[in-house]
């Protein structure tokens, strides 16, 4: 598959990539260009900027990120195979900035591509829209999480979940994945400041549930994590109660 669609072969995938047509795949994978590598820190998109584009993140990590008194918060982060910006064709200028995190892939959509899709393939249309949705369900938990539990579970959670998301992309390991956000950039994920992060690190190591070091993210005891981040995965929609099976099939 990777060799049919090389920048597009995860979208969706674990989801609802079941539900998208060869041709729709094809579709797909022809709209994305031109591609480019980026830097670390390299904005892609700017609060506040008139976007005429998309961004789909084909290799590493993306964050939106929003400022405020003088502070960085990272309100949502970006794996493969997620279009980073998408809502961008509908919304033109955005609320926050996105920002690559460490090196990363990316492929750009200009909005007229997207405007013919629309308009032609109304199936595709859907499912694109599915995947801002998506963003929506995880957006939703980031806000329950900031909202009900300690630095200790909103760490945890976030680390459930990254790797829960790099699993479906065929990206997390069995005890754990590789991600390059610094502390401070974890600590501005998770609402509290590098210091309290660095103590919250150490406990959950101490702890035997997770370790965090060199930009790799090793899960001692995943059930202890979970359970420390309150996290269930049916959000994500690749398993649970919501899984997707042929709702969204032709």
């Amino acid at each position: 598959m990777s060799e049919d669609f090389p920048n597009s072969w995860r979208f969706l995938l674990g989801r609802a990539r079941h539900a998208l047509s060869r041709d729709e795949q094809r579709i797909v994978e022809d709209m994305i260009g031109p591609v480019e590598r980026v830097s670390h820190d390299r904005v892609i998109l700017r609060d506040g900027e008139l976007a005429d584009r998309s961004t789909y993140l084909i290799e590493g990590f993306m964050a939106r990120t929003i400022e405020r008194d003088g502070r960085r918060h990272i309100v949502s982060m970006h794996v493969p195979g997620d279009f980073t910006d998408l809502h961008a064709f509908a919304l033109k200028r955005l609320d926050h900035t996105v920002v690559a995190i460490g090196p990363a892939k990316v492929g750009y959509v200009p909005h007229r591509k997207l405007e013919q899709i629309v308009a032609d393939h109304p199936h595709l249309g859907r499912m694109l829209w599915f995947s801002t949705l998506l963003d929506a369900a995880i957006h939703r938990e980031w806000i329950l999480t900031m909202e009900h539990l300690p630095i200790e579970g909103r760490l945890a959670h976030l680390m459930a979940e990254l790797w829960h998301r790099l699993s479906l992309v065929r990206l997390g390991d069995e005890d754990g994945f590789n991600l390059p956000l610094t502390q401070v950039e974890i600590a501005d994920a998770c609402g509290t400041t590098p210091i309290h992060l660095n103590r919250v690190v150490r406990s959950l190591r101490e702890a035997g549930i997770m370790e965090l070091s060199r930009g790799r993210v090793t899960i001692l005891d995943r059930p202890r994590l979970e359970q420390a981040g309150k996290f269930d995965p049916s959000y994500l929609y690749g398993e649970g109660h919501l899984k997707l099976r042929d709702e969204l099939s032709h």
